[in-house]
């Protein structure tokens, strides 16, 4: 048996170590050497580097669609803080910084959020699917990608069926942040937008990336343990040169997360 957090013997003490994390989580970046972007301009970069859609209401998730429709709320207030953000040489981006008081003047409401193991209904919910959309945004760039963490738990399918698996990134502030630093000598600005049903996003630059970037799954498989089934993928890139043709693919890193809908009857499954 796993041994009980302090916060979960005495919950009174929660909102106490959330402020705690808070604190040293912004201390330490404000600290640690990077320069944090937080510039923007009403000006669009002329070049598209990468652009992609996620659908924002999940009719198959099982959960009541009012959840949903708040996330919809606290989607487009985060994203406020970053459209039109952007990212110059030597920069880091980091989710929390531009985010952390998005809710300032008007307030988020309570979305869907993964807790303890369980998907509930929390304030702010939802906001993981934001920083899944900029870490796959990232991926298809030349920027280097500092900090990511993946869901632990996936409890209901992507809405994006194309998107490989493994490609997502969860955020918790005090805890867990998305950052990524512009090591090349480009400028980059990131552009959200929404319409009723689909979030968008765009990655700028200043100059044209020469490179197509491909993220691919080389494998994806599933294994059972204690009666739950976990997805082990792994997560590679193709870099081609526009100019001369020349190829390159690498492995990221491999992703693993417990699966904790019904997989498909044909998914195969070690014991």
């Amino acid at each position: 048996m796993s041994r009980k957090r302090l916060t979960q013997v005495f919950p009174f003490l929660l909102p106490l170590r959330k402020w705690q994390r808070k604190k040293l989580f912004y201390l330490e970046m404000l600290l640690d050497g990077n320069r944090y972007t937080k510039k923007k301009s009403e000006t669009l970069l002329p070049n598209t580097v990468f652009k992609t859609s996620s659908l924002m209401l999940n009719e198959n998730s099982g959960f009541d669609m009012q959840y949903q429709i708040n996330k919809v709320h606290n989607l487009k207030l985060a994203a406020k803080t970053i459209n039109k953000v952007i990212i110059a040489p030597n920069d880091t981006f980091s989710f929390w910084q531009l985010v952390r008081r998005a809710d300032r003047h008007e307030k988020y409401k309570d979305g869907l959020e993964l807790v303890n193991g369980s998907i509930v209904g929390s304030y702010g919910g939802g906001l993981c699917q934001l920083s899944n959309m900029l870490f796959w945004l990232f991926l298809h760039t030349p920027m280097r990608i500092v900090e990511r963490h993946g869901h632990g738990i996936e409890s209901f399918p992507s809405t994006t069926e194309d998107l490989p698996c493994g490609t997502d990134a969860t955020i918790y502030e005090g805890w867990l942040d998305l950052k990524v630093r512009n090591d090349t000598d480009n400028t980059f600005q990131i552009e959200i937008s929404f319409d009723d049903s689909f979030m968008y996003g765009r990655i700028l630059s200043q100059t044209p990336v020469s490179i197509d970037y491909k993220v691919f799954n080389s494998t994806v498989f599933y294994v059972k343990r204690e009666e739950k089934n976990y997805q082990i993928a792994t997560v590679c890139r193709s870099e081609t040169d526009r100019v001369t043709g020349a190829q390159t693919e690498k492995e990221l890193y491999i992703n693993k997360c417990e699966i904790a809908y019904a997989l498909p009857a044909d998914a195969n499954i070690e014991e």
